[in-house]
């Protein structure tokens, strides 16, 4: 993974972001883009408030440099600034420098709006071309990457993560945990989710990953993967989200939103199109 874009607006939530970013980076030898986007949808800006501004920009970015990129084992940071609607020219300078990870933070839902990070993380996350990281500014990832979890459901599409979480788990030499959820009293359904935890148990073993696979029943889908992740002490959670191309999965639209909001711990969300 060569590029890594940092969803950044000098808030703490998008410095906590950057910071998170860098571990990954320095594991996967990538270069970290700060993308700056001016959302504001008037085109009258007072000449002295803009020069003002790009002062002060000027200086933010010395700054954050300065810091920053020093704490970079293989590559550098660079800075760019644009303007338009927050998701769409994320999407768009992703595709540009083509990403590998886009990183975001977020406050979830206690928290303010005033940063426009956490108020458009799920925009983020849905029109991404490529997978996204969200982080809370109060998660603490001193600790690593350990644990890794991947909620299996009954959709195909569901297996289309696995590729990605065994480079991620071999990067980190982390552990997978595959967690298989009963939440439908379908036969069924019940069987599809079987099939499909078998198959990833299978490519976990062939890959020669390190995984421990447990079932569990559960009414609610975020629920049952929040009250396991405290339980075992997991450090990020993998999950698919797409909004119209999958057919049964149950972390489509409001149950990913759900989890980014309310998890505690980083999420990396991938979308079904990319694979």
């Amino acid at each position: 993974m060569d590029n890594i874009l940092v969803a950044f607006d000098f808030s703490r939530n998008s410095i906590h972001a950057l910071e998170y970013a860098i571990t990954y980076a320095n594991i996967l030898k990538s270069n970290i883009s700060l993308l700056w986007i001016d959302g504001s949808l008037s085109e009258e800006v007072i000449p002295t408030i803009e020069h003002d501004l790009r002062i002060e920009m000027k200086n933010n970015i010395a700054e954050v440099k300065e810091k920053y990129e020093p704490q970079l084992k293989h590559g550098k940071i660079s800075f760019l600034l644009s303007k338009g609607k927050i998701y769409q020219e994320v999407h768009n300078f992703a595709k540009k420098i083509d990403a590998d990870l886009i990183f975001a933070g977020t406050h979830g839902v206690s928290g303010y709006e005033q940063y426009w990070i956490g108020s458009n993380a799920n925009r983020i996350v849905t029109s991404a071309p490529c997978p996204v990281v969200t982080i809370r500014k109060d998660y603490d990832f001193s600790g690593g990457i350990k644990r890794m979890l991947i909620p299996i459901d009954s959709s195909m599409e569901t297996k289309q993560k696995l590729p990605f979480a065994v480079n991620i788990a071999k990067s980190f030499n982390c552990q997978i945990h595959l967690l298989e959820i009963y939440n439908s009293p379908l036969k069924v359904i019940r069987r599809r989710i079987d099939k499909i935890a078998e198959e990833a148990k299978t490519f976990f073993t062939n890959k020669e990953v390190d995984f421990v696979f447990k079932t569990i029943e559960g009414s609610s889908v975020v629920s049952t993967i929040l009250n396991y992740v405290e339980k075992n002490n997991i450090d990020l959670i993998s999950i698919m989200t797409d909004q119209g191309t999958t057919t049964a999965n149950k972390f489509l639209g409001p149950y990913a939103q759900q989890l980014i909001n309310n998890s505690p711990i980083p999420i990396i969300s991938l979308r079904a199109k990319e694979f």
